[in-house]
């Protein structure tokens, strides 16, 4: 980050157990994760893309840098962790944002986790075979 006045908004996303810590400053399209360019630290294509589909959606994407640090969970769900994140700080830096984020299903967290595993069974759903006879 160039200019040390320059104003960043923070937010917080989050997906199953990835949690995404993302700053926003106006600048030249640049992201960061983990101190690693972003299209470093993703290895698919499918995750670079998940991760700036906020910006690209409200065709910001060479007027902020991103700073996030990510924990937990893998990559996909830190990539959407991610967008989320990018999301809610677009919103916060400006509320005119946010019809459009929210339309596109961006600021609502995806409350879906890994279902537990049950006493008596293998898994979450499957059941050990069953011999009748």
């Amino acid at each position: 980050m160039s200019d040390p006045t320059a104003t960043k908004t923070y937010a917080t996303g989050k997906r199953k157990t990835a949690i995404a810590r993302v700053w926003i400053t106006a600048g030249t399209g640049q992201i960061t994760v983990n101190q690693q360019p972003g299209d470093e630290y993703f290895e698919r294509e499918t995750s670079r893309m998940i991760m700036r589909q906020s910006l690209e959606l409200l065709e910001l994407g060479e007027k902020y840098d991103v700073f996030a640090t990510v924990r937990g969970g893998g990559h996909s769900a830190q990539a959407e962790a991610m967008r989320h994140g990018i999301a809610r700080a677009l919103t916060v830096e400006d509320s005119a944002n946010r019809a459009a984020l929210k339309r596109a299903g961006f600021l609502t967290r995806d409350s879906r986790k890994k279902e537990r595993k049950k006493y008596g069974q293998p898994g979450a759903r499957k059941r050990f075979q069953f011999s009748k006879r």
